[in-house]
């Protein structure tokens, strides 16, 4: 089976990352003339040149995202379902060796989770889970999708990669989409980070995003986790990534996440700091690269700079997150994943959106609306 590892082969890092860091002024003006489906374009907007153009990039993106979206913006909640995890990822606080309580959601659980947040008024949730297969694999998520469905329009999913034909069972339940991070596009950077487990084979994840569209799921989520490696060069592979997908299964919708490293149970320091200057440029060149591409933003940020990051690209954002089992019926601390900058509540979310002018929108999809016949 054919998929984005062959086309991966062929890029040479040292390549892309010497041009790169050679990219002159000259360059990034021409690539602000033409950008839209150009890695040409791409590259010279991730470059450091670019940090001198970041005014008339951040106006070209929030032209060209009202233009796309209007001033809708998308919120949606994690619902993390498991923290049990059989992988040992020295970033991430459900690695298998952290000390920490380990918890999967029973359905009546589940259930108390689903009416805190649709008590909350969304209508869109993402499954979030560790990465074990055997105790929280495919017939556990089989079992509570539907369950799931029952209550949300628009239901995604980040969990463990699967293989097609568990995603082709996970879409007949009513799965909507799903988000599948590399988290570095480095394979030295990947095997350093990832030191036991399943997740060690840096191939088969890459080659999710194409099970996935086989699979014929709506939409794929696409991430890097910054900070692991070189941010510039991890975005720019990501592009590459997304073209390629987006030029072989152009029937699939597309978004992409930007979460920077954030402290946890266990954590590392970032190899290569990424500042909020760094994040608005890389926000604003694949707003420029790609306008109809959906762009999420975490509760990872700081309030104040997600208030300011809203109007230049993103699409869709969290408000009011948990991100441990259980963690809306009994807030804490001791499960986290990671920790969150916005602690704001979804109503303060809501009504700063409104204040800026825009719109929140609790719903914007349903599975039927696409199978309605003329």
């Amino acid at each position: 089976m054919t998929s984005f590892v062959d086309e991966f082969v062929s890029l040479n890092a040292d390549a892309m990352s010497l041009k790169l860091y050679s990219t002159t002024a000259q360059d990034v003006e021409r690539a602000l003339l033409k950008p839209t489906g150009n890695l040409s374009s791409l590259m010279a907007l991730l470059s450091p040149a670019a940090m001198a153009y970041l005014e008339p990039m951040a106006q070209q993106a929030a032209a060209l995202t009202r233009q796309r979206f209007g001033a809708n913006l998308g919120l949606f909640l994690p619902l993390y379902v498991s923290n049990l995890c059989a992988n040992e990822c020295d970033y991430c606080g459900f690695s298998m060796s952290n000390k920490v309580k380990r918890k999967t959601l029973s359905q009546d659980e589940l259930n108390q989770e689903m009416a805190i947040i649709k008590q909350r008024g969304f209508d869109s949730v993402l499954l979030v889970s560790g990465e074990h297969e055997t105790k929280v694999g495919i017939d556990y998520f089989a079992a509570i999708l539907p369950q799931v469905k029952a209550k949300f329009s628009h239901v995604a999913m980040e969990v463990q990669p699967l293989e097609t034909v568990h995603y082709q069972r996970l879409a007949k339940l009513g799965l909507d989409a799903v988000m599948v991070y590399q988290e570095t596009y480095r394979p030295y950077t990947y095997a350093k980070h990832h030191t036991r487990g399943k997740k060690q084979d840096f191939n088969y994840r890459l080659a999710t995003a194409d099970r996935i569209a086989k699979a014929g799921i709506d939409k794929i989520g696409l991430g890097v986790l910054l900070g692991l490696d070189d941010w510039r060069l991890d975005a720019l592979f990501m592009g590459h990534h997304l073209q390629y997908l987006e030029q072989t299964y152009w029937r699939t919708r597309y978004s992409i996440s930007l979460p920077r490293l954030r402290p946890c149970t266990g954590g590392i320091t970032p190899k290569v700091e990424l500042s909020d200057a760094g994040l608005v440029q890389l926000i604003c060149a694949f707003r420029l690269f790609n306008p109809q591409v959906e762009i999420s933003l975490s509760t990872r940020e700081l309030a104040s700079l997600r208030d300011n990051l809203w109007a230049l690209g993103i699409t869709h954002l969290s408000a009011g997150s948990s991100t441990q089992p259980g963690g809306y019926v009994h807030p804490s601390s001791q499960l986290d994943q990671f920790e969150i900058s916005d602690d704001r509540s979804v109503e303060q979310v809501v009504s700063r959106l409104k204040q800026l002018g825009f719109n929140p929108l609790w719903k914007d999809w349903e599975m039927a609306w696409i199978n309605q016949s003329p």
